[in-house]
């Protein structure tokens, strides 16, 4: 039976709602990953260096999918909840519209400076080639990139989240088949690692877009829509925080590679690849269950039952904190095995990645709950706390812990940064949560 976001949410019906956004962004990182195992065991650590190097930059320009997938998911479901239905159709309408013509124009402009944005990167002679064929061909495919992420928030809206797993399992599928194909038996090497990719985003983007322009019994459907300025400015600004987690990540991911470059050379930047690979899996688990849980949360905001706001802050936290032990634990556990995935065929480079990844991993016993309260404040149409939630958490206190703590431990205070600023961060998200509990009666 379908789930309906105006219904009361149980443990047992919270999990079953979210559990296929939780699997679909695992699967989504997983299949990602996929590039980075080719790459690295098939072509060399010098062009999984070169990916590692440019793949931040061009997540920036992807970040705009990111922010209207979320910020209009919450715009859209608060509206419905107020017995809207055609203006949340109308909303929707527009913002892929608008998604389809700005992913276009980045589309452009990254196409012509991808080259001196890897020159910007410190990429040396034998990595910028690299760069430029990975960052050039993944560019090319910025506008289904886009489409897909923000197809996975709508499609939650849309009470089907089910679907929204079958997509990404079409499209992980696609990537890992293509890479087998392109960059293993056809030795297309990094071209042919982002053309997988590329391809496997217009699978991602296609399958939905389809579903939505068709006939359907669902709320959201593609059709005429004029732009709406207003609306489009509480999108953004509530989709600030997701947009900005992920322009952060981004940043300080070029960061992470330059002070790495600085103290291990390309071998720290092959290991903060892997770390990232491996992050994704277990931090996509709190990414699945907030994106899952935000539609219900604006859907009962807007329909004014306060009582279900209350029900879904106190049993998301104890489901995160119940994850957060188990994560943490398979993390520390598994660190030489996921680590000798990549890096197997060099002995010193697997010891580095091995330790890298069990400093590193403390961090997901904090990070999902910053997670959950950056979407939760989302999901009530307070763009300025989950942005801030945000813009601390991935960019200002990442930042700060990067540069001093390597002065204190060296190495091993890149590896731990991360730690230290999901602690200040889950302070300030505590803070916005107290402050505001009066305010959304949700405590």
């Amino acid at each position: 039976m379908k789930i309906q976001l105006s219904e009361h949410f149980t443990y047992k019906k919270l999990i079953k709602f979210t559990i296929p956004t939780i699997i679909m962004m695992i699967f989504t990182s997983i299949y990602g990953i996929v590039d980075g195992i080719f790459v690295s065991n098939c072509v060399g650590s010098e062009p999984f260096a070169a990916l590692n190097l440019i793949y931040p930059a061009l997540m920036v320009l992807g970040t705009v999918g990111f922010m209207i997938g979320t910020g209009g998911s919450a715009l859209v479901s608060k509206t419905i909840g107020e017995g809207d239905k055609n203006k949340a159709n109308r909303y929707f309408s527009m913002l892929i519209y608008l998604l389809i013509i700005v992913a276009s124009i980045l589309t452009l402009l990254g196409i012509i400076f991808i080259k001196p944005i890897s020159k910007l990167l410190r990429a040396d002679e034998t990595m910028l080639s690299d760069c430029i064929t990975y960052g050039r061909t993944l560019m090319i495919f910025l506008v289904p990139f886009a489409l897909q992420n923000s197809f996975q928030s709508f499609l939650i809206v849309a009470e089907k989240p089910t679907f929204g797993l079958v997509v990404s399992i079409a499209a992980g599928v696609t990537n890992m088949i293509l890479d087998f194909l392109l960059v293993y038996v056809l030795k297309m090497g990094l071209f042919g690692a982002a053309l997988a990719t590329g391809i496997s985003q217009i699978v991602g983007a296609i399958i939905p877009l389809i579903y939505f322009i068709r006939n359907n019994d669902n709320t959201l459907k593609l059709s005429k829509a004029k732009f709406d300025f207003k609306a489009i400015f509480q999108t953004c600004a509530n989709g600030s925080s997701e947009m900005l987690t992920n322009l952060s990540m981004s940043l300080v991911t070029i960061l992470y590679n330059m002070q790495l470059m600085k103290y291990a050379g390309s071998d720290g930047v092959v290991a903060y690849g892997i770390i990232m690979y491996v992050s994704f899996i277990f931090v996509g688990t709190y990414l699945g269950y907030s994106i899952g849980t935000a539609p219900i949360i604006g859907y009962h905001y807007g329909a004014g039952n306060e009582k279900e706001l209350k029900c879904l802050l106190r049993k998301s936290l104890i489901l995160i904190g119940i994850t957060a032990i188990v994560l943490t634990g398979f993390a520390e556990i598994l660190s030489e095995l996921l680590a000798s995935i990549f890096v197997s065929y060099d002995i010193e480079l697997l010891k580095m990645t091995t330790m890298a990844i069990r400093l590193f991993s403390i961090s997901f016993m904090i990070s999902g709950f910053n997670i959950f309260a950056s979407s939760f404040f989302t999901a009530l149409n307070n763009g300025f706390v989950s942005a801030t939630i945000s813009f601390l958490r991935t960019l200002v206190f990442q930042v700060a812990a990067i540069i001093i703590l390597p002065l204190l431990w060296g190495l091993n205070g890149i590896w731990f940064a991360v730690v230290i600023a999901e602690i200040l961060a889950l302070i300030v998200s505590a803070i916005f949560l107290i402050c505001n509990r009066k305010k959304y009666k949700y405590a």
